[in-house]
């Protein structure tokens, strides 16, 4: 076994599991002496470790390892081994162990969604969405390409209004006679915020998720009723697809954007009926949308949730402005039909975001409601977020967990869902990168032959078990236990064994530092031939590389 690589650390870092760094203090009391350097000594001295790894020649393997992450703002640490058999012949065919990896950790992606806390995985999200909702558009991804002829449209439906506010009403001015720029932090505020409904906002977004159930089956109804068919024997005929996002309003609002389509019996396959058509579509969404209501369940004092009969002005409905358009061939201008590749990206761009990119509220659950005290919210996403506390803290309303999503004001539905026959999975995306990254390591495998372990597994987070976007390298298995898994190829069967432990998030501060560094150096250029006079004299000085992913430590350890 090669001798570990060991990162210059002060005498009073404490020892831990993992053998290559120690593990960051997570006490409250942080060193005096700590506190008084600046960001500056502190980035000087990081660089200063780093450059005494690119020196011994150790940096390179590390610096492929944390730039497999793609710049992962938080990634994933475990610890554990992988083998994996071939069942006919008992051959290991690889052994992967986090000892032999130039951090002594595997490093994941953490495949959050939300932009504002991993830009680079909310990319990869947001890519694979428009993937997602294209092929049920146009075809491709396991979508024959004659979806492109069956009618769909693609439809708005908003929430009602709870109050005045702050709006940008086209050519004219604001009611309070200003006219708003698209930066103003008044849009969306409400012009008078004692009389405006929190409460009813509050709750409304918590019953969006069983609006849009309901507003699906209307939708069947609608359409079953305009072909002249009940809606038992629509299935004999037709089938409904959809995809839709939630997206949120300035204001505060949750608001729904859809792609509706009209298939054969049987999906995708099938051609659909000479009935269905987008006018009927249409017609079909604007009636389900108006004929939607849901009203709300309290819980009794034996603890079950019951129906009540409220006064109308509780009933939560959708909005007036309900928007359907044609999916055609021209551009998203106006009142024109939409395309494609417009639709695919409006509704993904939506997909990563979530209420703090538009009203300024949270992307993480509150423990205690005087945490808001820490963070910079607007005073209409604040007023949002001690409604829902506070309601939350009532028996009527107990079933709806309420302080759970406070920070998403009141809403705890899915931000994108699909019906089953509308196009490809997230996971048959996901699993399509894998194989193509599968191969290319393969391939650098072949390339590597001879090798150290560290220098061969050091950019190994795109395998089949560590997938990109994944947080479990083993599906199913649990960290800290054993799993053993049989995965069929051709003919062949291979057997994977493996032992996984988790041990933090984030990267430590060597690594995170080197991350820095990496993501601030510019590309290397193409290569260039080089004279074998000029190669051999840059090659024999010590200390130095020209290695792309070692410059940057050598320049900020020469700054």
């Amino acid at each position: 076994m090669p001798a570990q690589l060991q990162l210059p650390c002060p005498a009073t870092t404490s020892a831990s599991t993992n053998a290559t760094f120690a593990t960051p203090a997570h006490s409250g009391t942080a060193d005096a002496s700590a506190n008084r350097n600046s960001a500056l000594e502190r980035r000087a001295r990081l660089t200063a470790r780093l450059a005494k790894l690119a020196a011994a020649g150790h940096l390179a393997p590390l610096a492929r390892q944390v730039g497999s992450l793609g710049g992962c703002a938080r990634p994933i640490r475990m610890t554990g081994h992988r083998t994996r058999l071939d069942t006919a012949t008992g051959q290991i065919l690889d052994h992967l162990d986090t000892r032999h990896l130039p951090a002594g950790e595997l490093l994941l992606r953490c495949g959050n969604r939300r932009a504002t806390r991993c830009p680079s995985c909310s990319t990869v999200y947001r890519y694979d969405t428009y993937q997602l909702i294209a092929a049920g558009l146009r075809g491709g991804k396991t979508v024959p390409a004659t979806v492109s002829t069956h009618p769909r449209v693609f439809a708005t439906l908003t929430a009602p209004g709870f109050g005045p506010v702050h709006n940008q009403p086209g050519a004219s001015p604001c009611i309070c006679g200003t006219r708003h720029g698209d930066g103003d932090p008044l849009l969306g505020t409400p012009l008078n915020p004692q009389r405006y409904d929190y409460t009813g906002a509050v709750l409304w977004n918590a019953h969006a998720p069983a609006l849009w159930a309901r507003f699906t089956t209307h939708l069947r109804r609608e359409i079953a009723h305009a072909a002249g068919l009940t809606q038992r024997t629509l299935r004999h005929h037709a089938t409904l697809s959809y995809a839709k996002v939630a997206e949120y309003q300035k204001r505060g609002q949750i608001h729904f954007h859809t792609v509706i389509r009209i298939d054969g019996p049987t999906g995708p396959t099938s051609t659909p009926p000479a009935w269905a058509t987008a006018q009927l579509l249409d017609h079909a969404v604007r009636a389900a949308a108006k004929r939607t209501r849901v009203q709300p369940q309290h819980r009794s004092g034996a603890g079950e949730s019951e129906r009540v009969q409220p006064p109308e002005s509780s009933v939560f409905r959708f909005g007036r402005q309900i928007d359907v358009r044609a999916i055609r061939g021209t551009d998203l201008t106006g009142d024109a039909p939409v395309t494609d590749r417009h639709v695919a990206a409006y509704i993904a761009k939506y997909a990563t975001k979530g209420a703090e990119t538009t009203t300024g509220s949270l992307d993480r659950r509150l423990r205690f409601l005087a945490e808001i005290a820490q963070h910079d919210l607007t005073d209409h996403a604040r007023h949002m977020i001690r409604t829902a506390w506070h309601l939350g803290a009532k028996l009527q309303h107990a079933h709806l967990r309420l302080r759970q999503w406070a920070h998403l004001l009141g809403f705890r539905g899915h931000f994108s869902t699909r019906t089953r026959h509308y196009s490809t999975t997230l996971t048959h995306l996901r699993a399509e990168r894998t194989t193509w990254r599968t191969r290319q390591d393969d391939a650098q495998e072949r390339a590597d032959e001879g090798r150290s372990p560290a220098d061969r597994h050091s950019g190994r987070a795109g395998r089949s078990d560590l997938t990109t976007g994944h947080t479990d390298p083993d599906a199913g298995h649990r960290s800290g236990q054993r799993a053993t898994s049989g995965r069929r190829d051709g003919t062949h069967t291979t057997l994977v064994i493996s032992h996984w432990q988790y041990t933090g998030s984030g990267l430590l501060p060597e690594l995170a530092h080197l991350a820095n560094l990496l993501a601030a150096a510019p590309k290397p250029r193409p290569e260039q031939q080089t004279s074998p006079r000029r190669a051999r004299r840059a090659g024999g000085r010590v200390g130095h590389s020209t290695d792309p992913l070692t410059a940057a430590v050598q320049t900020e350890v020469m700054a």
